[in-house]
This record gives C-alpha cells, structure tokens and sequence, in this order.
C-alpha cells in the first residue's frame, strides 16, 4: 500500500468528524452570514501567515535533500496569500487592518502552536499532516463555498471578496497531486509523523470552526 493510500485510510475517522462539523455544511450550502465569513477569513489569515515560516522550519530540520526542495516549492507558492485574506476582508466591507492587529482565537493558537511543536520536537515530516488536512479540505470545500457564499452575499460573477477560498479552492487541487507523488516517494519511516499530526490537525483544524460556531450562535443571539 502506497504512504498516500495509507496516510488516507489511517485517518478516515478523523476527516469524517471535520466533514460532520455542522458549520462546514453551511458555508458550502451558503448558508452563513457575512459576518461569520469574515470572523473565519480573520482566523484564516492568522493561520496562514505562518505557512512560510512553518515550511522554512521543517526545511531547515530536515535531513532530506528531495523533501527540503519540496517545502521550497511550496514556500514559493503559498507565499503573500495571508494578505490575499486581508484584501477579501477589505473587498467585503471589513477592517482589514484591525484583522491584521487583532488576536487569533484560542483554537487557532493552539494549531498553529502545535505545528510548531511537531516540526521541531516529533519530526520536520509532522509538517505534511498539516499540508494533507488543510490543502485537502480547501480542495474539496473552498470552491464551493466561494461560489455559493458569493450569490448569497450578492457579489456572484465579482468575485470579490473570495480570492482566498476560489483560488485556494482550484491551486490545492494541482497540490494535492503534488503531495500525493511527494509523500509516495519518501522514505517509509515518514509515514507516522504525517499520519499523526494529519490526525491532529484534523481536530484542531475543526476546532477553529466549532470556535466559529459558537461565535455565530452568539451573533445570532445578541442581534
């Protein structure tokens, strides 16, 4: 069985949890206010301003010369997509600086603080359970979501406003097959820490939304 194969298999019942969180259903059905799109672009842009710095540790840890060109591949492409985030928020009537001096929430603090923690104590491999979850659920959801959230809020055919999500929709679908012939030709002894922190990320990942959730309950309550 092939690492990718295996690395999917292993973390089915992990995916299926994340897939199952309500508010995932809703952002592709297009069934989410405004304001809660902008709350999960704020923590998007959060989390992603650490791409680069995350793909340039595990390259600078690792001892493998084929996976370190890989995270310099995707260093090169994920880098200025945080201020992608800022300019949907800004297209969309939000304060895009206030997003960029604002603090992450609890559940974006602790992804991003894990993946840290695993690239530098666990493995410089924990970094593609990170690429796997969040490339794959953007690949699968994002362009939806874009297309539906923007006829919801009126801005179909502009495409303002949802840069991130459809661009990130269409490139992490070209990643996606990247990283499967990466991760299949890596060395056999890679495959724990992936599957591991894919497995991880996945909850953590999904907490950011339930955080979301929680969030809009709250608007829906006070408004």
């Amino acid at each position: 069985m092939s690492l990718f194969q295996r690395l999917f298999d292993e973390t089915s019942a992990a995916r299926a949890d994340f897939v199952a969180i309500p508010l995932i259903g809703r952002a592709v059905s297009g069934d989410a206010p405004k304001d809660l799109y902008l709350a999960f672009l704020q923590e998007a842009y959060h989390h992603v301003r650490h791409t680069c710095p995350l793909l340039c540790l595990a390259a600078a840890k690792t001892r493998d010369p084929v996976y370190r060109d890989a995270l310099m591949r995707y260093v090169e492409e994920e880098r200025g997509h945080d201020e992608w985030i800022l300019a949907d928020i800004a297209a969309l009537g939000g304060d895009a600086e206030a997003a960029r001096r604002s603090q992450p929430g609890r559940a974006c603090r602790l992804m991003v603080a894990y993946a840290y923690y695993a690239i530098e104590w666990i493995s410089p491999y924990a970094m593609l359970g990170m690429v796997h979850v969040l490339e794959g659920m953007s690949a699968q959801f994002a362009g939806q979501a874009a297309t539906t959230l923007a006829q919801k809020f009126g801005d179909a055919g502009s495409g303002q406003g949802f840069l991130y999500l459809s661009s990130h929709g269409s490139l992490d679908q070209e990643h996606t097959a990247f990283f499967q012939q990466l991760v299949d030709n890596l060395d056999r002894t890679a495959a724990p820490p992936i599957i591991d922190t894919a497995i991880m990320m996945y909850g953590l990942y999904g907490d950011i939304f339930r955080e979301l959730e929680r969030r809009g309950e709250a608007m829906r309550h006070a408004a």
